[in-house]
């Protein structure tokens, strides 16, 4: 027995409430069962409960047993002096609260239906990573529905917060906060942190200035990279040097990276960092707004014609600098836009409208998801064994977050669908 499943118990009153009554045998009527806490303080608060002829308004406590209002020290914190009722498995000590006050108790052994405890035990005993997978069937569509919009939203507003932090370290500045978060993206994993470090040594004010001329930012992003005079392999490479420490010199640029800090190694060309900075930079050059031009983003058709982007003439022939390639560099690809869509592009429409209180931006958010295709990763295969339809980006973020959140961490019972495979039928 889990304490979890007396709160999933309490809060859904799945037990026998007729003849309810204390252990000391004072006759007991739920009138509101509380609001279940997640927080800090008692697990259900402002209840309703009728004990005897008197109607109390306070919080209610649950455990196993009731020696462990003992043992997590509730009889010494004041903070639960407003507890009215206290709900256990089984009943095997008094339960007093600080003040000195005796806590009226109702033990739910032998209340609950059978059929309930053997659902619970069914689910909870499943060694499966997804414990009901083999009971997904049972689960209505609107059940399921629900539990994706529930823990999508979820996900954005994890992200949202990521978001606004970044956005306060930024001192409110929404467009450096795009910037930062692009730039991030931009590295895809494998070298987001390099990324991230150049967004960070190069602010955005800067790049603006240069807004037009692809030359001088491409000098300002390869340069603060650390990618330029390694050996100055071509005319190119010594043109965007000698541009670079002008502007260097000109805007005070310190803590540029290191060349080291890009990643190579199993990376395909078209995914190396210099043809991923090369893109970047374009963006920016042809982009006098990022922040500006991501909140007006119509669709996601409007959002892959923001980010076709056709790079410098150099770099439609160049992986590195220095060797030429006879064969065109390809563009920046549909999954690496919808990935930055999904990553970027969402969580700061999401982040913005909540600041804003525009709930039209969190829906332009949501919209864009469920406009993406779903993304391809070891979690999403899973569900797609288990004939779980993963169509778009929102399903398959809903999905990350189910399992992440949930399945992994065995929350069943805070979960719509597990919740819906155990209540009294």
């Amino acid at each position: 027995m889990q304490e979890a499943f007396l709160h999933f118990v309490w809060q859904y009153q799945y037990f026998n409430k007729s003849a309810l009554s204390t252990t000391d045998g004072a006759k007991v009527n739920i009138i509101y069962p509380g609001m279940h806490n997640t927080d800090a303080g008692p697990d259900f608060k402002e209840a309703i409960i009728q004990i005897g002829n008197i109607e109390w308004r306070g919080h209610v406590e649950l455990h196993i047993h009731s020696a462990d209002w003992t043992y997590h020290k509730h009889h010494t914190d004041t903070a639960y002096n407003n507890v009215v009722l206290h709900v256990v498995w089984q009943s095997n000590q008094e339960a007093k609260r600080a003040d000195g006050t005796i806590l009226p108790v109702i033990e739910l052994q032998g209340l609950i239906d059978e059929r309930v405890i053997f659902d619970y035990k069914k689910l909870i005993n499943n060694p499966s990573e997804i414990r009901c997978e083999k009971q997904l069937k049972q689960v209505s569509d609107i059940t399921w529905l629900s539990a994706l919009d529930k823990v999508l939203m979820e996900r954005l507003s994890v992200k949202a917060e990521a978001v606004k932090a970044l956005y306060q370290s930024n001192r409110n500045d929404w467009e450096e906060t795009a910037y930062q978060l692009l730039a991030k993206n931009f590295g895809f994993k494998i070298n987001s942190e390099p990324f991230q470090g150049l967004a960070e040594s190069l602010p955005y004010k800067i790049i603006k200035k240069h807004a037009g001329n692809q030359l001088q930012v491409e000098a300002l992003v390869f340069g603060q990279a650390g990618l330029l005079g390694q050996k100055s392999v071509d005319e190119y490479e010594q043109a965007l040097l000698k541009e670079y420490n002008f502007l260097k010199h000109k805007y005070n640029l310190t803590d540029r990276l290191q060349a080291m800090q890009w990643k190579l190694l199993r990376l395909r060309p078209a995914n190396f960092p210099t043809v991923r900075l090369a893109q970047f930079s374009k963006l920016l050059s042809q982009t006098p707004s990022l922040f500006q031009n991501l909140l007006e983003t119509g669709s996601a058709k409007d959002l892959k014609k923001l980010f076709k982007i056709q790079v410098s003439e150099y770099w439609q022939h160049h992986y590195q600098f220095g060797t030429y390639s006879e064969k065109k560099v390809p563009t920046l690809g549909s999954s690496s836009i919808e990935n930055i869509a999904i990553n970027t592009v969402a969580p700061l429409l999401a982040t913005y409208g909540r600041y804003v209180d525009d709930q039209a931006f969190v829906d332009k958010a949501i919209s864009l998801l469920q406009e993406m295709k779903a993304e391809k990763n070891r979690i999403i295969n899973h569900w797609s064994v288990l004939d779980i339809n993963v169509a778009t980006a929102f399903d398959s973020q809903a999905l990350i977050q189910l399992y992440n959140e949930y399945c992994i961490k065995r929350r069943c019972l805070s979960c719509n669908v597990g919740a819906s495979l155990i209540r009294s039928k």
